[in-house]
């Protein structure tokens, strides 16, 4: 990803993605302005920038890395475009999705993409924002759960508010794309 590039990721996140507005957050915690990662993603030149910024974080983990993914819905099209960041340059990292909580019919299952990752595989759990990181760790113990090895965690964006010292507490290791003071000043 060129600078130039990780500019206008950047400048997308602002335009779409944050707002200053009396918002709860997934934490519980009350906030007065908020960033919703899954506008960025979405977007189709965003989602491009968000897949190549990921899949060059991913880049950095030791060995072979098998899957991405995270809780649905922030992780979805981070999964899918990070995936697809990674084909492109000739490596197979599959998209998994974990549900917040089991399918109710057919198979019952937590995690969508399973056949593509046997029990063993090495992946990284993505994420839109993270403020504590209690969603990020409930996708790592699902994933772990599932037979997974998690190696990591990657946020498009880190509200800087405890997130990176709970998952590094938790024994987990948390990188962001962006944090809020590199988007908002």
């Amino acid at each position: 990803m060129t600078e130039q590039e990780r500019n206008e990721l950047m400048q997308i996140i602002r335009e779409l993605s944050y707002e200053e507005r009396e918002v709860t957050l997934a934490s519980g915690r009350k906030s007065n302005f908020y960033f919703d990662g899954k506008q960025t993603a979405l977007h189709a030149r965003g989602g491009m920038l968000v897949g190549k910024a990921f899949w060059e974080i991913v880049k950095q983990f030791e060995g072979p890395i098998h899957g991405v993914g995270g809780l649905t819905m922030g992780a979805d099209p981070i999964a899918t475009a990070t995936s697809i960041a990674a084909a492109l340059e000739g490596q197979e990292v599959h998209a998994f999705i974990i549900r917040k909580e089991p399918k109710g019919h057919g198979t019952g299952q937590w995690l969508e993409g399973r056949k593509n990752l046997p029990p063993g595989s090495r992946v990284v759990i993505v994420e839109d924002v993270t403020t504590t990181g209690g969603s990020s760790m409930k996708a790592v113990e699902r994933a772990q759960q599932e037979g997974l090895e998690v190696l990591g965690i990657i946020t498009l964006v880190d509200r800087q508010e405890g997130a990176q010292e709970n998952i590094e507490g938790q024994g987990q290791n948390l990188q962001a794309v962006f944090t809020r003071e590199q988007v908002v000043g």
